[in-house]
């Protein structure tokens, strides 16, 4: 018998196995960070593009922990480049003086052939730029943007009434499967 079990003092106790507590999920780019809701209602969205967004270190921080906004946000092209304005990203936590504006206007990364691209298309009447997401993609917040032209009120009456449809035979299928 080898010696190590034979010792009364050491025994064979099997460690359990610690799992490592799994990353948050809007950090890990599981989850989106922000997301518009109000884009689909509002708008019809056509053309997306994924852009980087310049952001100081308390904004990515406030990113992670959930606090922007883009209910109200909207791309601007000027002078060749891209912004996006009324992004709203909360302060951080743990941040001190030097902490970040909520609403201060961000840079769009873009490359020159997309902005000259979305420059042509929000010539057109009725386009505009419009954010419909903000996600984290190999530890870089990206924020989609996309191509919108505005809804009239009887399109948006007729968006409801789809989803309501969806919904309702959604429901019936899953009555149905029950019995």
């Amino acid at each position: 018998m080898p010696r190590s079990l034979s010792n009364p003092t050491v025994a064979n106790v099997v460690k359990p196995v610690v799992k490592e507590k799994d990353r948050d999920p809007v950090a890990a780019g599981k989850r989106d960070a922000a997301f518009n809701r109000s884009a689909t209602f509002n708008y019809f969205l056509t053309d997306k593009f994924e852009a980087g967004v310049a952001l100081r270190g308390t904004e990515v921080k406030s990113i992670r922990e959930g606090k922007a906004n883009l209910k109200d946000a909207y791309g601007l092209l000027k002078d060749g480049e891209c912004f996006l304005l009324n992004a709203h990203i909360g302060p951080f936590s743990h941040g001190n003086a030097m902490n970040h504006d909520a609403l201060r206007t961000r840079k769009l990364l873009l490359h020159k052939s997309e902005v000259y691209k979305l420059e042509a298309l929000t010539k057109q009447k009725g386009f505009t730029l419009i954010p419909v997401r903000l996600y984290f993609r190999n530890g870089r917040v990206k924020c989609e943007i996309a191509l919108a032209k505005g809804k009239q009120e009887w399109d948006k009456r007729a968006t409801e009434r789809k989803r309501e449809a969806d919904n309702e035979a959604k429901a019936a299928i899953a009555r149905s499967q029950r019995r």
